[in-house]
């Protein structure tokens, strides 16, 4: 999941002719005649407890999930970045969705080799493409796809590598002119294997570039421009897995950029995966991932609830975790509709309900989720883009004032050099920012 943006974040840095090839999606597993991934195996977790799922079947599915080589199957964190790459124009075009055990894959490779020698004699470098243009294609790609909320930091860490200019407002932006066209999970019904044999990202940028909802003009590793590349492959009618832009899922992407008294810096939520845009409960506080899965498994959570996750953000976790193993669990109990959840920590590609994430500034640095108590009523409301606690700004000040940091998690070490670097999620929790 890492190691993709990691690498693209590498080139921009070097800014020497270089091409993204990526290791390939996972092919699905059967369980019992259904096409299933890993995201099964999290919500079975969930389903034991609540004694819907028995253990043998659990462990049946935990055997069958991942039936071989790849990144997670379905539009998680890992097909999420190589479709955004893709889009970026730093990978070769429809190579991102090719399975990993596909001897296709030998051919991209090859295909990629060739590619850069020719970007080396033409010198176009990564700062070439990796221009706000083409970061606004990825945001499109992914909006458009239901892809991971993580794309929102990865994409910032990348543009600060790259010199190029993105906000959180950027994704939002994008996201509202953008319509959610492609039927993937963990929202939709279809894997990464799917979208590969109907067209790929090709097939959904060139539905968003018939609308004008991407850049055609941005650069390529090919040395031509998006829209040239794009050219060269058909649009596949007889599927059901991509719609048309006037057929969507949804009018607008799966982004949305939440602020409030809670989150003055920003929260992102996913909205492909559930209906809900508004939501009020009690706050279940807890101050770790660990603390609140042994929660959920003894079934502490109940209707109406909004679980807080904190001190897991950039600096408290640190390192921001992802809260699958307790999104999993909820959704698998039969929560997914009835809970809400916020973290200043990430969530997994795999992911899906009323979740807010990267809340920010994060507890560690005293930000208002710090100020949050067991009790206190939470508003999550989509439509205007608000998460807000029932506390007055003076209440939340007076809170705080009597805050203390809880000791850090590491004190020696790159963990402990880490937390004392990074900043907010809200700028992609990079290392090499003012903190």
């Amino acid at each position: 999941d890492k190691s993709l943006p990691g690498a693209i974040m590498a080139m921009a840095r070097l800014n020497i002719p270089s091409i993204f090839l990526y290791g390939g999606t996972i092919l699905p597993g059967f369980f019992r005649g259904k096409a299933v991934t890993i995201q099964d195996v999290f919500e079975a977790v969930g389903a034991y407890a609540r004694g819907t799922m028995s253990e043998r079947d659990v462990e049946e599915l935990e055997g069958v999930a991942c039936p071989g080589a790849g990144a997670c199957g379905g539009m998680f964190t890992a097909n999420t970045m190589a479709a955004a790459i893709e889009a970026l124009g730093m990978s070769l075009p429809g190579s991102a969705s090719i399975p990993s055990v596909d001897q296709r894959m030998l051919n991209a490779a090859f295909r990629t080799g060739e590619a850069v020698v020719k970007a080396l004699e033409k010198g176009v470098k990564p700062r070439d493409i990796l221009t706000t243009q083409a970061l606004r294609n990825a945001i499109a790609v992914i909006v458009a796809t239901g892809g991971s909320t993580n794309g929102v930091l990865h994409l910032l860490a990348i543009a600060q590598e790259a010199g190029a200019s993105l906000t959180l407002e950027d994704f939002q932006t994008v996201s509202d002119r953008t319509p959610h066209i492609a039927d993937m999970r963990p929202g939709g019904r279809y894997v990464m294997a799917e979208l590969d044999r109907v067209g790929g990202v090709p097939l959904v940028m060139k539905r968003l570039q018939g609308a004008k909802l991407i850049h055609g003009d941005a650069l390529t590793v090919t040395g031509r421009s998006m829209a040239e590349n794009l050219e060269a492959f058909e649009t596949s009618q007889d599927q059901t897995i991509v719609h048309k832009v006037d057929n969507p899922l949804s009018p607008t992407g799966t982004l949305v950029i939440m602020k409030g008294n809670l989150a003055p810096d920003g929260g992102v939520l996913k909205m492909a995966g559930h209906e809900r845009l508004y939501h009020k409960g009690p706050a279940r506080v807890f101050d770790s991932e660990e603390e609140t899965f042994d929660a959920v498994r003894r079934r502490d959570i109940h209707a109406g609830d909004v679980v807080v996750i904190r001190y897991e953000g950039p600096r408290g976790g640190p390192g921001m975790r992802e809260m699958l193993a307790v999104t999993g669990a909820i959704v698998g109990q039969g929560l997914g509709e009835e809970v809400a959840l916020l973290t200043d920590g990430r969530f997994s590609g795999a992911t899906h309900g009323l979740m807010v994430g990267h809340v920010a500034p994060e507890a560690a640095v005293g930000g208002p989720i710090a100020a949050l108590r067991e009790g206190d009523i939470v508003t999550i409301d989509v439509k205007n883009r608000r998460l807000d606690v029932g506390l007055s700004q003076a209440q939340i000040r007076e809170r705080l004032k009597a805050w203390m940091p809880p000791p850090p998690r590491y004190t020696i070490g790159a963990l402990a050099k880490y937390a004392r670097t990074v900043s907010s999620a809200a700028k992609g929790a990079i290392t090499s920012a003012e903190v």
